[in-house]
Formats: C-alpha cells, structure tokens, sequence
C-alpha cells in the first residue's frame, strides 16, 4: 500500500489517539510551539493534511477562515461529524481543487512526512497561495525519524544504524495509555524538502527544531528527547 493508503488502514487507530484528551503531543505541547509560526488571520486558510480536523477546529476558534484537505475518506467523515461549520474536501494534497492565489495561508501541520508526492504538494501550495502568502509546515525531524535511542535512559546515545541521506518508508508501532497505532511515514534528509521549497518558489523565514518542554516531562524516559528534536517547523513565504 501507498502512504494514503496506509493511513486509511489506521484511520480508527487514529481517531482514537488524536481524539484522547492530553494524549497526543499536539494537545501537550506541540499545538502551542507550532502557533508561534502563524501570521494573524486573513482570507482563507488551508490545513492540507487534516485529518480528523482537529487543528482546523481550533484554527477557526482562532479567528481563522479554514478549509480542511485530506485525502482519507474516514478522516474527512469524522471531520464533518465533529464540526459541519468548517468546509472540508477529500482531495489530493499533489492536486488541489482549489483555484490559483486564492488563500492567504496554507498549513501543513504534521502531514508533508505522510504523502507520497510530497515535492508536488508543495508545488499545489505555492499554486493556491496569493504573492505574500505563507506555508507553514511542521514534520517529524529528519534526524528523529532517521534513527532512535539505544534505550529508555534519559542519556541513551541516539544511533543511526543505515542512512539518513537515504530516503524511505518506514513503519512505528506505538502502544501508550491503552492505544496503539502504527505510524506509517517517509522519512526524507533535509535536502530533500529544501530542494522541493526551492523549485516551487519559496524562501524560509522561520525554522524551529521542538524538542520535548521540560516542564511537561512526566516520564523519566522523556527526557531522552531534551537533546534531540523531535519536530521541524517552517514558515515559508511564497514571494
């Protein structure tokens, strides 16, 4: 199967954990770190990547126009049944049906590592963005997804066993709390995504690189992720 369809596979798996109060990272940290990239709202903002609308939920509390994109079915259904004020579409991130310059901000908040065409969804970003637009990405960091700790203590050496200048699919099973999910993504060295900001025209403002707060540490085995990043945030402006 494809990324999207791998997603799809693991659509409840997910509804499950992004929906769990407190569970996902996005409810403890990650949502607020992401924020401070975000320019005021305008006319319209795009969340490519979705999924079950979460991020488009607090976006519209937020003062934001949103349409919602994603391209799982099941996804896109749970994101109307919670909220049938924000408009959603079923569409391809690589081929967005929407026309040229019609949005003033495009968001893809932890999906650009989940889709197969990535270089062409940015290319559809730029497309859909005004001159003076910003996309604002956020992925799993390269360096995270391209190796992992030998072990839980807070002073495990992080191993990159093959090569991070490679580019993969990969598969992360994770149980915690009584859910489990796998996570299916592709990994890509930084080059990879630069290279495909650069040929769809966009210059990087901002570049962050979250790592776990120390003040919402609750496990010893956390504070692993003190030294490595676990995110990379982007604000990019379409020129």
């Amino acid at each position: 199967m494809n990324l999207r369809e791998q997603w799809e596979d693991q659509a409840a798996q997910w509804l499950a954990w992004a929906r769990a109060p407190g569970h996902d990272s996005f409810w403890r940290h990650h949502r607020e770190q992401f924020e401070s990239l975000l320019p005021a709202p305008g006319a319209l903002t795009l969340d490519i990547g979705c999924g079950e609308g979460r991020l488009s939920r607090h976006l519209t509390s937020e003062g934001h126009r949103v349409i919602g994109i994603d391209a799982s079915p099941s996804l896109i259904s749970a994101a109307r049944a919670a909220d049938a004020a924000i408009p959603v579409m079923r569409a391809d991130a690589a081929s967005l049906p929407l026309a040229d310059s019609c949005a003033d901000l495009a968001i893809a908040f932890m999906s650009l590592q989940d889709i197969d065409a990535m270089p062409s969804a940015l290319r559809e970003a730029a497309r859909v963005l005004r001159p003076g637009g910003r996309l604002c990405m956020a992925i799993v960091h390269p360096l995270n997804s391209a190796g992992k700790f030998a072990s839980l203590e807070a002073d495990a050496p992080f191993v990159i066993k093959g090569s991070y200048l490679d580019c993969f699919n990969y598969s992360d099973p994770v149980e915690r709390d009584g859910f489990s999910i796998v996570f299916h993504s592709a990994h890509r060295p930084l080059q990879v995504y630069f290279a495909a900001l650069e040929e769809a025209g966009f210059l990087i403002e901002r570049l962050r690189e979250p790592s776990i707060p120390a003040e919402t540490i609750t496990r010893d085995s956390s504070k692993r992720w003190l030294r490595v990043p676990l995110f990379l945030h982007l604000r990019c402006l379409r020129p």
